[in-house]
């Protein structure tokens, strides 16, 4: 087995973490997730991240989310897949911010299987900052990344 950064999987074919994930979220697997062959279906994955992205923020952000107001959205998701998933599996999310520019934040997610630690997929998300009252982008907010930061504890 490979240890890579505070994951170990024996798949060569997934890719060494770069940064600690300090977000952990259990996966609540539904029958509807399973597709005809038995597997968790590719879709459900990116719910499971969906959701595993607002427990991230609701965490790192010292009054949570507040959905009244959007201040990024989702501009571009690439998900690899290297292990199925079956139903009743210990499937948790494991989440993080990789960087962060001015205007938008790079996020790695990746969904495991909490006993064996064997990886189902790795996710990378790219946000960015948004203004929907002029449906145009704008800079991220410096306290959000300063929370964020600190939530990560390290510089971003």
């Amino acid at each position: 087995m490979k240890i890579r950064g505070n994951i170990i999987d024996e798949n060569p074919r997934v890719p060494a973490q770069t940064v600690p994930f300090r977000h952990k979220m259990p996966v609540q697997m539904r029958f509807t997730d399973i597709d005809m062959l038995g597997h968790v279906n590719n879709n459900a994955y990116l719910s499971y991240m969906d959701l595993a992205k607002v427990a991230y923020f609701s965490e790192a952000l010292p009054a949570g989310m507040d959905w009244r107001t959007v201040s990024s959205v989702i501009v571009h998701i690439d998900c690899d897949y290297f292990s199925p998933a079956y139903f009743e599996e210990p499937l948790v999310v494991l989440t993080t911010v990789i960087s962060v520019t001015q205007r938008s934040f790079l996020m790695e997610q990746r969904v495991i299987n909490d006993v064996t630690k064997q990886t189902k997929c790795v996710s990378r998300t790219t946000m960015a900052g948004f203004d929907p009252k002029t449906a145009t982008g704008k800079p991220l907010d410096r306290t959000w990344i300063e929370h964020v930061a600190r939530y990560e504890s390290r510089d971003l």
